[in-house]
């Protein structure tokens, strides 16, 4: 059997065996249903409990509340003692009557305060001079990059922990005597991370899917200006750092020989993928930590979309952070099955990834 033969039979094995786990099923209908549901119904239920708000005027300012927007509805009286009436008994949240003498000369009447939006919506808004109108908002520049960190985060820690669970699930069990009597160690590796890198994207396209269908149920229109080149180099780097963790993740699992031991042999690749959601958490906005951290595997999924977003990562720059990721993945990868081959068949007391490294 050739190696890439074998690799995709283990890799199949892989996808129906996380398929026909409840586990796995399960969990994903249930976040792919949250999100249809907050999705579909929240907007909807926002609109319900929020009501506008009705102002009470005469004929002369009818014209003024209907500029305000969809938010104020004008209730039109005969006069300003009909306005201040409608207030008293409730018809109306306030009244807009004409006042010569206040500043702007109109004068709102409530009850016990003036709706706040009414007021701003009312008054004065100064001249304003931009100086960089299609500058990004640091609040929502934050906002990407925490997309960006939760999806990095949240799929390479719950597929790693998949493919570590695998490798001790088989060593306890005793099946990868019999695998490796007719497949080599790597083409077993290998499988593990193509199955479950392809059930990672199948599962992030899944979840976009739901997005996508709560906007057009909405009738909204999904707005990517500016966000197409951050997420085609997401995936990019994503791909990569996914491909490098997942093997690390095998080898990692291959040094103990029980379910309890994984959480101790994986706790240096938790802390490597963890790094880098915090780390852009805190530094959304800090162009020079973000330039270090593009070179670094790992960080780079996250730190490089966010610097294209921002604008400040020219695409020579890019191409060679891409090749330093493949070149640290390559190396990872020749690690891990290392590691795998010499780890996988013992038992007893778990190696260390210093003694593995030095067998």
């Amino acid at each position: 059997m050739s190696f890439w033969n074998a690799a995709r039979i283990v890799a199949r094995r892989e996808i129906v065996t996380r398929l026909q786990s409840k586990g796995f099923v399960i969990p994903t209908i249930i976040t792919v249903g949250l999100l249809l549901l907050v999705g579909v119904v929240g907007p909807q239920a926002v609109n319900a409990f929020s009501s506008d708000t009705t102002v009470a005027v005469t004929n002369e300012n009818v014209a003024t509340i209907d500029g305000l927007g969809e938010d104020f509805e004008a209730l039109p009286v005969s006069s300003d003692a009909a306005a201040r009436e409608a207030v008293e008994t409730e018809d109306a949240n306030a009244a807009l009557i004409t006042a010569p003498d206040a500043p702007a000369g109109l004068k709102v009447i409530a009850e016990r305060e003036a709706p706040s939006g009414l007021m701003q919506a009312l008054s004065i808004t100064p001249e304003v001079e931009l100086l960089d109108p299609n500058a990004v908002d640091p609040g929502l520049v934050a906002l990407v990059g925490l997309g960006f960190a939760l999806a990095f985060f949240m799929t390479t820690m719950m597929f790693g922990m998949v493919i570590a669970q695998s490798v001790v699930e088989e060593k306890q069990t005793r099946i990868i005597e019999i695998l490796l009597a007719a497949i080599p160690a790597r083409a077993i590796l290998t499988g593990k991370i193509v199955g479950n890198s392809l059930l990672a994207f199948a599962q992030i396209i899944l979840y976009a899917l739901a997005v996508l269908l709560t906007i057009a149920v909405n009738g909204e229109q999904l707005n990517l200006d500016g966000l197409g080149a951050p997420i085609l180099w997401f995936v990019v780097f994503f791909t990569i750092s996914f491909l490098m963790i997942s093997a690390l993740y095998g080898a990692g699992a291959s040094l103990v020989s029980r379910q309890e031991d994984i959480g101790s042999a994986t706790s240096t690749l938790n802390m490597l993928v963890m790094l880098p959601y915090f780390l852009v958490v805190f530094f959304a906005n800090n162009l020079k930590v973000l330039a270090v951290l593009s070179y670094i595997p790992f960080s780079s999924a996250i730190a490089v979309p966010m610097r294209v977003y921002l604008g400040e990562a020219p695409t020579w720059e890019i191409l060679i952070i891409v090749a330093i990721n493949l070149l640290a993945m390559w190396g990872a990868i020749a690690l891990a099955s290392r590691i795998y081959e010499r780890a996988v068949l013992r038992m007893g007391k778990a190696w260390s990834w210093t003694k593995a490294i030095r067998a």
